[in-house]
């Protein structure tokens, strides 16, 4: 048996990294995992054991290694079925713009509460800086510091396309740490890969006019070693995160702002919604926690609420 860890996945077939150099390798034969239904059983940044099949060249992934964490999300494809982003991570990046396509404060939290759910740090880069323009668009960037940095979620401004040092501005927050990149189609995560790791030369294109939305360039997850130490994981663009099954009563735990508070409320169960004596509405009365964000957690409770 030789461990090696996942760089790449196609859906059938994966590249392995091990010390020997990279291997192509197969699944063989299915693997259950707790209590979730996988549209990948395998994910990049796993750890894996494989072995050369007796009497073939062929190599096989014989099995997962634990994963210390991953980021997961509803698979847009398979009902009742999920899809983890990549694995075994030190941190997440997710890359915002304002428009061509807008992110919404909605997708920013709910891809926040899965980090959040596995204590994995967050960092978001906003991108297309050099497009910002107007009143309406400088106060949506003004709210992305005022509510997220607090929080304690940097928040990177950057333009991919025309800043000269963006590897100044990323180094301290990417050396020596495996580090996932996500947001929706047409953000600009391939254009700022292809700075950070050159020789990923990551396929890029323009933004729909008719749509909006971001055109997929990335098809499969993979992973690039820096050369300063650590890696990036890029993955293909998300439309929706569909936030996993959380008990209305942890999601509350997932919103920093208001973990500080829990356990204050006048009832043990209190779900944060129309309660007497519930200390998070008096705290957001008060100011302590945005509107904004107190309205995505509803959201997010309502979705879940749906799907019980």
């Amino acid at each position: 048996m030789i461990q090696g860890r996942v760089i790449k996945s196609t859906g059938s077939w994966y590249i392995v990294q091990t010390e020997n150099g990279p291997v192509s390798a197969r699944l063989k034969g299915k693997f259950k995992q707790k209590d979730l239904k996988l549209t990948n059983p395998i994910a990049v940044g796993d750890k894996v054991e494989i072995e050369k099949e007796p009497g073939q060249d062929s190599v096989v992934i014989r099995e997962i290694l634990p994963r210390e964490n991953y980021v997961i999300r509803k698979s847009t494809r398979k009902q009742h079925h999920s899809h983890i982003i990549a694995s075994n991570i030190d941190q997440a990046l997710l890359v915002i713009t304002m428009k061509n396509p807008r992110t919404s404060f909605g997708f920013i939290d709910r891809f926040l509460v899965s980090t959040e759910s596995f204590r994995i740090p967050a960092l978001l880069v906003v991108n297309k800086m050099d497009q910002l323009e107007g009143e309406d668009e400088e106060e949506w960037l003004q709210d992305i510091h005022e509510i997220y940095e607090p929080l304690g979620y940097p928040v990177l401004e950057v333009s991919a396309l025309k800043d000269k040092d963006l590897m100044e501005k990323f180094s301290p927050f990417l050396r020596d740490k495996s580090t996932l990149i996500a947001g929706h189609s047409g953000v600009g995560k391939s254009t700022l890969l292809n700075v950070l790791v050159p020789e990923a030369m990551q396929e890029t294109k323009e933004v729909s006019d008719y749509s909006a939305k971001g055109v997929h360039t990335t098809t499969f997850a993979e992973l690039f070693a820096l050369e300063g130490g650590g890696d990036l994981i890029d993955t293909p663009g998300i439309k929706e995160f569909g936030i996993l099954d959380i008990e209305e009563h942890e999601l509350s735990h997932y919103f920093p702002e208001m973990r500080e508070y829990l356990g204050q409320c006048k009832y043990n169960n209190c779900r944060h919604v129309n309660e007497p004596g519930c200390i998070i509405r008096q705290k957001l009365e008060e100011g302590y926690i945005h509107p904004y964000r107190y309205k995505n957690y509803l959201n997010i409770l309502q979705e879940e609420d749906t799907h019980r």
